[in-house]
């Protein structure tokens, strides 16, 4: 069993909340559009999986993968920035979730919080919206959840943008 927390679009803002509510996680995952000054903080922090967004600058390119195909728990996971929604992915996506066959797909870049279940392709969509303060969102959004067998337990928190 692992607690997972995942964020996204941090655009070089770590708010304290990303702290406080990943306290008892395992690992993070952070689905890109770090920006400056993130990974090192969260690396200390936890364990982190990340992808670089199309924010990020040719450093985070070099370190960070753009797609991450893993295993967690015996489920496979794919992590990309750009990813899109069941029935609304890009074409090059939807051919790399139909051959990878993730049980698992975790994306950023919309800003906008989604979790929902894929019934065409059989896998948990999560987009945890944007944890920084870039972007046209009102809200941070962080979410975590466990994966014991299948992911469960999935919790969202949500927190004022230019909060701390």
């Amino acid at each position: 069993m692992k607690r997972i927390g995942v964020l996204s679009d941090t655009h070089g803002t770590l708010p304290q909340q990303v702290f406080s509510f990943f306290d008892q996680c395992d690992e993070l995952w952070h689905a890109g559009d770090l920006g400056p000054d993130v990974l090192e903080p969260l690396r200390t922090f936890k364990p982190v999986r990340a992808v670089y967004g199309n924010m990020d600058n040719f450093s985070l390119h070099y370190e960070l993968p753009q797609t991450d195909l893993f295993r967690c728990e015996g489920l496979k996971v794919m992590m990309t920035h750009i990813g899109g929604w069941p029935e609304h992915y890009p074409a090059p996506i939807l051919k790399l979730l139909q051959e990878e066959k993730p049980d698992i797909f975790v994306c950023g870049h919309s800003h906008i919080l989604k979790v929902m279940y894929d019934k065409q392709l059989n896998l948990l969509h999560i987009n945890p919206g944007a944890a920084g303060r870039q972007g046209f969102h009102k809200v941070g959004t962080l979410v975590r959840f466990t994966i014991d067998g299948t992911p469960k337990d999935l919790e969202v928190l949500d927190f004022p943008k230019f909060g701390n």
